[in-house]
């Protein structure tokens, strides 16, 4: 059985977060769970996959966002349950 993870990129702006998004499912084999706007034009883009797939992705797509905006956080929480 694969360990599963959740992956998050946090950005200032939209426009970074789509990025990162659409770079992060294009990159690995990992599904959009969604994002949260939180306050101050912060947004959180969620991807869930196997350990390796989400932390491909989470790299890919903060490289991406950064091409067009600021990104200010990037993290990688592996599930000890099944998802």
């Amino acid at each position: 059985m694969q360990q599963e993870a959740l992956g998050m990129v946090e950005t200032k702006g939209l426009t970074a977060a789509i990025e990162a998004a659409d770079a992060m499912v294009k990159s690995a084999n990992v599904m959009l769970v969604g994002y949260e706007k939180i306050g101050s034009g912060l947004v959180t883009v969620i991807v869930r996959g196997d350990v390796g797939a989400v932390k491909a992705a989470t790299d890919a797509g903060a490289a991406a966002a950064r091409n067009v905006g600021d990104v200010k956080a990037v993290h990688v929480i592996h599930a000890h349950i099944p998802m």
